[in-house]
Order: structure tokens, then C-alpha cells, then sequence
């Protein structure tokens, strides 16, 4: 499935239908007073938070939305049908800004399933000749115009509402874990931005069948990102909304005198977009460690012991170490969902188990 996380459509109400103009003429009744019925009003054009919906693609092919229009009354004091409501299913997460020429606002936020919100009412129906007679005027020969519907140019934002957001510099990994451990199946090759748009995984735990995790790889973050370099600022807006961070640096990218250079420049990136971002609990991994010796590797975990970091050392194309971090991973998504501060157990020491397989933590796949 393509993911576009950003669109324009106009959505169009339906016109409320024009009251009618009728007069009773029967047998025996030639001059029978006013019985024009009144028009149908327009149907609105309403919003619904759609959680089986994870892109906005289909809203860059169609662009134009209309509800239908009322139906204008007729003789014998008979009223137009209204015209149906039209639904627009959106993926959760999503921001609705309302466009004019005085600028945007922002019209709702699409961030609990089944929330509907009206993006444009329909308009009402015209009052027939009958609804004005009185005393003194016992035979209008007008009746009332139907209201045009609402009518906006609306911009939509996609932000992914995920459990986890898998972070880091580009070709750091993030594309192959997520490989792994859900049926996501993004691009995967060995240079710099092969991850272009976020990839969504899903991920549940065999020994409970209603527990699933959404997974969300978030491209690879240059410096100055928060500044919109490298499409920086689109990518880290789908990072506000994740319980927790999986911060994934690679060992290609490790340097002696400073291993951990790559983690504090992504984290500066966080803080400059949003303070808050950087505060979010996050668990550090260091990929690919098939390709670092037995004697660096060592060192490197003596090094985050000593410094009272909880660094998870894996390589997702075999397995080693994942079993403890999947196991991570799940924990604090249980503290979140159970509404505790997420934290960690503790800092430092070997995270790792080598040659460790998945067949004891019990995850299945499922789709992207």
C-alpha cells in the first residue's frame, strides 16, 4: 500500500431545494388557497475517524466530494426529500484544516475512532407559498428560494497514531527490524534514504490473541531536520504521536571516541522541532553487530555499562539480541496502555542474547 500523509480535497453540501409556488384547484374547489410544500434541505458532508484506514492516497486521485441536494416541494402541501448525508471515512490521526483567503484553521483532529464532525452543512430547504398565508394574505404567489449548501477547500495531514516510532539516522536499520518483526514490507537496500515515506507494521503476540502493536518506521533524520532538511519536518510530525521512541543507531556509524554521537544528534534534532519530543521514554539499539568484531563489541558494552546506559545491541538479519528487545518493547507498551509512567528497568549491563531466536517470545505477523 502507498502512504501519502498529506492531501487536498473540496468538499461541496448539497443545496437546499426551493419551496413551491401551488395553488388547490379541484372539482367543486376552483379557488382553493395556497398548498405549496416546502424544499428538502441539502445534505451535509460529514467527517468520520476510519481506524481500518492507514493512507490519505486515495484522496490525491479524487479531490471533489459532494452531498446531494434537496428536492423542491410540490403542490398538495408535499415536501422535497432531504438529501443524504455524504461520509468521508479518514484514517485516525487525522488534522482537517478548513482553507479560506483569510488564511486556515484548523477544523478538527481526527484522533478517536468513530469521531464524526460536519465539514460542511447542507442547505436549508425554501418555505413553500402555503407556509406564508395569513389574514391579509390569503394567496402568496412566492415562495422561498432554497440555501446554497457549505462549500471548502479542506487540507488534510495525516499523523500516524502508532504505539511505537522507530527513529534514527538514515540506513541505520529501521527498515529491516520492522521486516522482521511485522508483515510490513518496505524497501530495503544498503544507501541512505530507501525509507521515504513512514511504513506501518503491525505486531501481536501469539500468546494473546487481541494484543497487537502498531509499529511505525519513521524515515532516517539528517541534521537540521527540524528545519525541513532531508523532509525533516514532515517526518518528525508523525513522531508526536507515538507512546514511545526505538532509536536505532547502526554500527556502521559508530565512531571510537564518540559511539554515542549519533544518538545525542537525533535526539538535538527532536528537542529543536519539540521539547517534549525529546522527553519521550526511548530504548537505544545498536543494529547490524554482525559487522562489528567480538572484541569491539565487548568494548562497547562494557563502555554503555560503565556510563549507566541500557543499550540493546541486535542484528535483525539473524535474530541476535531481538528476543530481549521485542520483549522491551512490549512492556512498555502494556505500561502505557495500562496508564503507568514508562520507564526503564534500570540502566547498563549485557541487554544482548546471542544467537537468540524468536520462537520463545511468541509474535505472529500480520498484515502491513
Amino acid at each position: 500500500m502507498r502512504f501519502v500523509d498529506e492531501a487536498k480535497i473540496l468538499v461541496r453540501a448539497g443545496n437546499g431545494g426551493h419551496g413551491c409556488v401551488s395553488f388547490r384547484r379541484e372539482k367543486f374547489i376552483p379557488r382553493g388557497g395556497p398548498d405549496g410544500g416546502n424544499g428538502g434541505d441539502g445534505g451535509s458532508v460529514v467527517l468520520v475517524a476510519d481506524e481500518r484506514l492507514l493512507s490519505l492516497y486515495d484522496f490525491r486521485v479524487k479531490v471533489l466530494y459532494e452531498a446531494k441536494n434537496g428536492q423542491p416541494g410540490q403542490g398538495g402541501q408535499r415536501n422535497g426529500k432531504s438529501g443524504e448525508d455524504l461520509e468521508i471515512g479518514l484514517p485516525l490521526g487525522t488534522l482537517v484544516f478548513a482553507q479560506s483567503p483569510d488564511g486556515e484553521r484548523l477544523l478538527t483532529d481526527l484522533s478517536e475512532p468513530g469521531r464524526r464532525v460536519t465539514a460542511a452543512k447542507g442547505g436549508r430547504g425554501g418555505k413553500g407559498n402555503e407556509h406564508f398565508k395569513s389574514s391579509t394574505m390569503r394567496a402568496p404567489k412566492f415562495a422561498q428560494p432554497g440555501e446554497a449548501g457549505e462549500e471548502f477547500t479542506l487540507r488534510l495531514e495525516l499523523k500516524i497514531l502508532a504505539d511505537v516510532g522507530l527513529i534514527g539516522l538514515p540506513n541505520a536499520g529501521k527498515s529491516t527490524f520492522i521486516s522482521r518483526v511485522s508483515a510490513a514490507r518496505p524497501k530495503i537496500a544498503d544507501y541512505p534514504f530507501t525509507t521515504l515515506t513512514p511504513n506501518l507494521g503491525v505486531m501481536t503476540n501469539e500468546a494473546d490473541a487481541g494484543k497487537r502493536l502498531v509499529m511505525a518506521d519513521i524515515p532516517g533524520l539528517i541534521e537540521g531536520a527540524h528545519m525541513g532538511l532531508g523532509l525533516g519536518s514532515r517526518f518528525l510530525r508523525h513522531v508526536e504521536r507515538t507512546r514511545f521512541l526505538v532509536h536505532i543507531l547502526s554500527a556502521e556509524d559508530l565512531s571510537d571516541d564518540a559511539p554515542w554521537a549519533g544518538f545525542e544528534m537525533t535526539n538535538e534534532e527532536l528537542r529543536r522541532f519539540g521539547p517534549e519530543l525529546a522527553e519521550r521514554r526511548q530504548i537505544e539499539v545498536i543494529s547490524k553487530i554482525d559487522l562489528l568484531s567480538p572484541e569491539r563489541l565487548a568494548a562497547l558494552r562494557s563502555r554503555a555499562r560503565d556510563e549507566g546506559r541500557r543499550i540493546f545491541f541486535v542484528c535483525a538479519l539473524n535474530g541476535e539480541g531481538m528476543g530481549e528487545l521485542v520483549s522491551e518493547i512490549w512492556r512498555l507498551r502494556d505500561a502505557a496502555e495500562r496508564g503507568n509512567p514508562v520507564v526503564s528497568h534500570g540502566g547498563g549491563g549485557n541487554t544482548a542474547f546471542l544467537n537468540e531466536d524468536f520462537s520463545d517470545i511468541g509474535f505472529a505477523y500480520t498484515r502491513e
